[in-house]
């Protein structure tokens, strides 16, 4: 989960050059900041840095970070949605996938590279409330007042995404994975109505590349029957629900990934150790679970506690599945 970012002093000082976007537009700089944290811990696999908007430009949406996504014409009628277009990403977004080429000439080749994209109803979000929100409540109100059209722009960017990650598994991504960062602000009727077709169309269009396709629906506890549907090999779960739990819910046929609140790692060491083995014992002995925050590291994390993490979730889960 964010494996760059503020935490890591490296990234400060690249940061203290470029502003946020021209760092996810520059190959070198971005392949860079995603290597920093491969560099200084003996991590399984690297995430691509970008950011979930990037593919949106292509779409025709103007946008800036201030410091969070701010949308200059947020979609707030049905005609809005008229004026998306869907791009070819070798034309839109070149950088994202020359980033994914040089990162695969340079990770050690036992990391692989996992590529992403933002989900359609996060994009959703952004496109209709036109910035950052705890409630995105314009968002869901558009569902309410126009929601034939509200599928209709969820089905754009489905289908925008999937060209998206697509692209990316040609430039060399080893594994994909969607980030519903705001599928917990629906109800399980409106995610089964409105969110969960536009991610199983876009995952279902990746099923032919035969790679690890994950679905992160953040604070999605209510939604996990419905998100094990979607289509997605491995789902992502936040720190609010017990892994075991999880597992009972998406049944034997998914992997989990998950599920350490980022909170403890600013707890003393004895007690961050605490909190990793309760996690590795719920995720139980049983293979398919990939050990992550619950959801993005905080800026303020101590690296040191980073490291201490990995370390201590390869020493107590060698051997665990035979290997």
């Amino acid at each position: 989960m964010r494996q760059a970012g503020r935490y890591l002093p490296e990234y400060r000082a690249v940061r203290e050059k470029v502003d946020f976007l021209t760092l996810t537009k520059t190959p070198e700089l971005a392949a860079e900041v995603t290597l920093q944290p491969i560099r200084r811990y003996p991590l399984d696999a690297a995430i691509l840095f970008s950011d979930i908007m990037t593919p949106v430009e292509g779409m025709g949406v103007r946008f800036d970070f201030q410091p969070g996504p701010v949308v200059a014409d947020p979609i707030r009628t049905p005609a809005d949605i008229d004026r998306l277009r869907l791009a070819d990403p070798r034309e839109s977004v070149p950088f994202v996938l020359e980033t994914i080429r040089i990162l695969r000439r340079e990770l050690p080749p036992q990391v692989p590279l996992i590529g992403f994209a933002g989900a359609p109803w996060t994009l959703f979000c952004y496109l209709v409330e036109g910035h950052g929100s705890k409630t995105f409540v314009k968002a869901k109100a558009f569902l309410f007042a126009h929601p034939e059209a509200a599928r209709r722009l969820l089905d754009r960017l489905a289908e925008a995404m999937a060209a998206y990650l697509r692209a990316q598994a040609e430039a060399g991504a080893q594994a994909l994975m969607l980030f519903d960062s705001w599928a917990g602000l629906l109800s399980p009727w409106e995610f089964r109505g409105f969110a969960l077709p536009a991610v199983q169309k876009t995952l279902g269009s990746l099923q032919d590349l035969n790679l690890p396709l994950i679905y992160f629906p953040n604070q999605g506890a209510t939604l996990l029957a419905d998100a094990a549907r979607s289509g997605a090999h491995v789902l992502g779960v936040d720190w609010r629900l017990p892994l075991s739990r999880a597992r009972e819910i998406a049944g034997p046929a998914l992997a989990v990934q998950g599920n350490l609140d980022p909170a403890a790692l600013f707890a003393p060491p004895q007690e961050l150790d605490r909190q990793i083995r309760r996690v590795l014992d719920e995720a139980g002995a049983t293979p398919g679970h990939v050990f992550n925050l619950g959801h993005g590291i905080e800026r303020h994390t101590d690296p040191d506690a980073v490291a201490r993490l990995v370390d201590r979730v390869h020493e107590w889960t060698q051997g665990k599945y035979g290997g």
